[in-house]
């Protein structure tokens, strides 16, 4: 048996609940979980804001771990090797999206810790195609926050092209990874945060924002492109208007509220407003090899899985800086 933290109903607290351990399936691995983060995402499994969501389910999609058994064929990785699992974890492999590197779009697409059981527990299964090898630099609890606040992060990055100015609104744990990578690049990061926020703001600048200041207000400058991580959708007009023309406005997170009617003037000038959903093979590849290149720091507040209502509900009241990582086994 093993110990995991279960959503039984939605908008409930997670329960704590002894299951059998997983045995893996072809081309599965056995992870024995070391460390999940605790993502936004998660907020929105808890809350029911994700359509299509079965209980019982376990969350958790930011979650390193160590191969303690291998499937049939499977054959990428070892017993003892260190892996990292991220949202997406399956996908049909035949569609066009598929085919073309955009299975993040696939329709058959099922993702880890709502489709899929997660890593609020203390094993798990995982494809082995979408589990990634984690540089060593990183100790397990400080390499969790990679696998979504930075993958999630790195993607809404991408989109903005060649942007040498980029606000970012909702400065948590995919801002702070963020920052630090755009700052690597060349490029001048501006943080925007919940009115009168001085911690984040302050949280923003150490971590290499150039300005940082109230989401209400407009930046010193317009900027090439802006990154929306809250899940605000009041936020978009005034994105827009925080961005030059043909500027980019990239909606980062999985779930939005709706977004308000705004002049169509905001949009026009050919300004762009777009999404991202989920990740690539390609980005985690990207990403992973970028961090471990250069020294990105991640901040994290830790908790023993029991606590994993507590850590959602720090995130809940925008308690953190950095992420919140669930700290399993030993």
């Amino acid at each position: 048996m093993m110990r995991a933290m279960v959503l039984e109903c939605r908008g409930e607290k997670l329960t704590p609940r002894e299951l059998a351990k997983p045995k893996p399936q072809s081309g599965q691995l056995l992870i024995k979980v070391c460390a999940c983060a605790v993502c936004r995402t998660d907020l929105h499994v808890v809350d029911g804001d994700l359509p299509d969501l079965h209980h019982p389910i376990t969350p958790g999609h930011e979650v390193i771990g160590r191969v303690v058994g291998l499937g049939e064929n499977a054959i990428e990785f070892q017993v003892g090797d260190r892996v990292g699992v991220p949202w997406l974890g399956h996908c049909c492999g035949v569609c066009d999206f598929c085919r073309t590197g955009q299975e993040n779009l696939c329709k058959q697409a099922k993702f880890t810790g709502y489709s899929l059981p997660g890593g609020f527990a203390e094993m798990m299964v995982a494809e082995e195609k979408f589990c990634f090898a984690i540089p060593d630099r990183y100790d397990d609890a400080h390499a969790a926050p990679l696998m979504c606040a930075g993958l999630i992060g790195y993607r809404s990055l991408r989109m903005t092209g060649e942007a040498k100015s980029i606000g970012i609104y909702g400065f948590g744990a995919a801002a702070h990874i963020l920052t630090q990578v755009a700052k690597f690049q060349g490029r001048e990061i501006y943080g925007f945060t919940r009115p009168g926020d001085l911690t984040a703001q302050n949280f923003a600048r150490q971590m290499g924002a150039v300005w940082a200041g109230d989401s209400d207000q407009p930046p010193p400058k317009l900027l090439d492109a802006a990154i929306i991580f809250a899940p605000v959708g009041a936020l978009v007009p005034l994105a827009l208007r925080a961005v030059r023309p043909a500027g980019i406005v990239v909606c980062g997170g999985i779930h939005m509220s709706d977004i308000p009617s705004f002049p169509y003037e905001l949009l026009w000038e050919e300004r762009v407003l777009r999404s991202v959903a989920n990740l690539t093979h390609k980005d985690a590849e990207e990403f992973l090899a970028l961090a471990a290149k250069i020294d990105i720091q991640t901040e994290v507040a830790l908790y023993p899985l029991s606590e994993a209502n507590a850590a959602l509900d720090d995130l809940r009241e925008g308690r953190l800086s950095g992420a919140a990582v669930l700290t399993v086994g030993d």
